[in-house]
């Protein structure tokens, strides 16, 4: 495979060519664990060191930023994204605090009344096993909630949803499709079907006004690039397009694009950087659709398998000859399993060095044991995975427990092992799934439900900064040093600290002897760090309003 770059859509150029100097801050460089100042070139790190060596640039720049203690890090990545629905649900009906069933369908007909246009109306958010009815919505229920219009309302995973009647009647022949089973949530072919009619229903005006509210609220958070992961079973090609076009005319985080399709001629017409992403192999654990070896222990099956061994092998070694990633979704201990055997085969035909050479990803990755952890090192797999799954679903008294047993349960993302083992890692949110909430989600992984499998905070946010450029091929960025792209947000937050998996903060990490930069303390019940600002390519995209 040849030597690639993977470009993505992200902020225009103009304005990056000013030189700015930022002093009297604290500066998480690895090129200086105690640096206070930085400059910035051209949209680059051109320099991180000292307060009193900042002098020497203070009259060659055409800014100086007074951080008045303030702490910059790198931009945070988020690597598994779906921009659209984010936005959505951000601007429009979101049921994932709704404490009872009752609750959301009081939501859902506040929401029918305020969007009397809406051709069909879209909701996400809902979780019964939070519920004290422990049901998803009925059918006829939420008739009478929209007034017998179209609704589509996803499931907090979005591997299922509940529709109304209307909706339903849009789509022909949805009833005799896989995953429609009357007075369940829709699964499968069939909730694939009924979510493109909905999707359809968007106009490119609200379309554009979701990614830009999804960026804006990425921005906010200190998040300087997203990985987009679209697919035709997910969004559409024009809602794929027409978010990267934006993101190369507005500023805002980068986005690289992924396409989660087996045609890999079709991901790279599209634009992207993989095809890859949501490619799935399974579903979800709170879906029942996750793929097992074992029954659930709520339901007696094992999940569903959407491709074979056969499927994953063919699509890694066309996307490995295409100079593109593979990537696929996979959450069972069944579908990782088959993953890894496809990767396997797809290694004994073109070599496992070209394979680890492309860094093909694997999404979710949840339920891995020792043997598929050693695959995912010797193949140079990406684990792309969502502490915040953890923080929402474990524990005994979690959805997992519900699902797989607590034995089981305690299994699931086992980060530490990953990195001990030598397998890259890359933190996202899934959002809509989980919020964007990057150092939640850096809390999530450093206090993980089972204690063993926690890592320290230092390698969580190594995994949410440098991790997702890692991911995309670039070794080059999401770190603050000369060279690097001056990818940054700056924090108010409290003492600085080093804290390590056993919940241990050292204070001593202003000792010079420690080599080590700090980072906030995030134990839980500390305050999280506020974003001030967040800059992409040297080019402010947030800025927090002043008051």
């Amino acid at each position: 495979m040849t030597e690639r770059t993977p470009t993505p859509a992200g902020t225009p150029a103009a304005g990056t060519d000013r030189t700015v100097l930022l002093r009297r801050g604290e500066v998480h460089s690895p090129a200086d664990p105690f640096a206070t100042a930085m400059v910035v070139e051209r949209g680059e790190v051109a320099w991180v060191g000292s307060e009193g060596a900042a002098d020497a640039f203070a009259d060659g720049v055409d800014e100086v930023v007074d951080l008045d203690g303030a702490l910059v890090t790198p931009a945070f990545t988020d690597a598994h994204v779906h921009t659209t629905a984010t936005g959505l649900a951000l601007t429009g009906l979101d049921l994932s605090g709704a404490p009872t069933l009752g609750r959301a369908l009081e939501l859902v007909r506040e929401h029918a009344d305020r969007r009397p246009g809406d051709r069909v109306l879209l909701g996400h958010g809902w979780d019964a096993a939070r519920w004290p009815e422990r049901r998803a919505p009925r059918r006829d229920e939420l008739d009478a909630a929209t007034g017998g219009r179209p609704l589509y309302l996803t499931r907090v995973d979005v591997h299922s949803a509940v529709v109304t009647t209307a909706l339903l009647d849009l789509v022909p022949g949805v009833r005799e499709r896989t995953g429609f089973l009357d007075g369940e949530p829709l699964t499968g072919d069939a909730h694939h079907a009924v979510r493109a009619a909905a999707y359809a229903a968007l106009t490119p005006a609200q379309r554009t006004e979701a990614q830009r509210a999804a960026r804006h609220q990425a921005a906010s958070l200190g998040i300087g690039t997203l990985h987009e992961c679209g697919g035709p079973e997910i969004s559409s090609p024009e809602d794929f397009t027409g978010l990267l076009e934006l993101a190369a005319a507005e500023p805002g985080p980068r986005v690289f694009g992924y396409w989660a399709e087996q045609d890999v001629r079709r991901a790279r017409e599209l634009g992207a950087v993989g095809a890859a992403g949501d490619l799935f192999v399974d579903g979800s654990l709170g879906s029942h659709t996750a793929c097992l070896h074992a029954s659930y222990q709520d339901a007696p099956h094992t999940g569903v398998a959407h491709l074979t061994t056969a499927d994953v092998a063919a699509h890694v070694v066309a996307c490995t000859e295409a100079g593109l990633q593979a990537g696929f979704h996979a959450i069972g201990d069944a579908a990782v399993s088959s993953v890894v055997d496809g990767f396997r085969a797809a290694a004994e035909k073109l070599g496992t060095g070209r394979i680890r050479a492309a860094r093909h990803r694997v999404e979710h990755a949840e339920m891995v044991t020792p043997e598929t952890i050693a695959a995912f090192a010797e193949l140079g797999l990406t684990a792309s995975v969502q502490p915040a799954f953890d923080a929402a679903w474990g524990g005994e008294d979690g959805m997992y427990a519900d699902r797989l047993g607590a034995e089981r349960a305690r299994t699931l993302n086992p980060f530490a092992a990953m990195l001990r083992a030598g397998v890259a890692l890359a933190f996202g949110s899934d959002a809509p799934v989980t919020p964007l909430d990057p150092w939640g989600t850096v809390r999530a992984a450093a206090f993980h439900r089972t204690p063993e499998h926690r890592v320290s905070v230092r390698a969580a946010f190594t995994a949410h900064t440098r991790g997702g450029w890692r991911a995309v091929g670039r070794d080059d960025a999401g770190v603050l040093v000369p060279g690097a792209p001056a990818d940054y947000a700056v924090w108010r937050t409290g003492d600085l600290v080093v804290q390590a998996p056993d919940d241990r903060v050292a204070r001593w990490s202003t000792d010079p002897r420690s080599g080590t930069p700090g980072l906030p303390d995030l134990t839980p019940g500390q305050p999280l760090p506020e974003c001030l600002a967040t800059v992409v390519r040297g080019r402010t995209v947030y800025a927090r309003p002043e008051g």
